[in-house]
């Protein structure tokens, strides 16, 4: 299966983690893939992504959905999950 080169924004918090990339490129072609390349490549990333995340693709987000597809083209967003109560 193709996966295309996506890139991912970080939100400020999570560049640190990323040798203080703004964004970061992956090869994936959904998003659950997204987020396994993600920390592979960053391994200090695990556990934000382990505590949960959204992703915004394209202005939609995804707080669940790790099959919905992104694309090259794909405008990325690593989100902070908002919790309520």
């Amino acid at each position: 299966m193709y996966k295309p080169l996506v890139k991912v924004h970080l939100w400020s918090g999570l560049r640190s983690l990323a040798d203080g990339a703004e964004a970061v490129e992956v090869r994936a072609a959904t998003i659950g893939q997204m987020l396994d390349a993600l920390v592979a490549a960053h391994p200090g990333l695990a556990d934000a992504v382990e505590a949960g995340v959204s992703v915004s693709v394209d202005g939609k987000i995804y707080a669940q959905n790790l099959t919905e597809p992104v694309a090259e083209d794909s405008e990325v967003y690593l989100l902070q999950r908002i919790k309520g109560g």
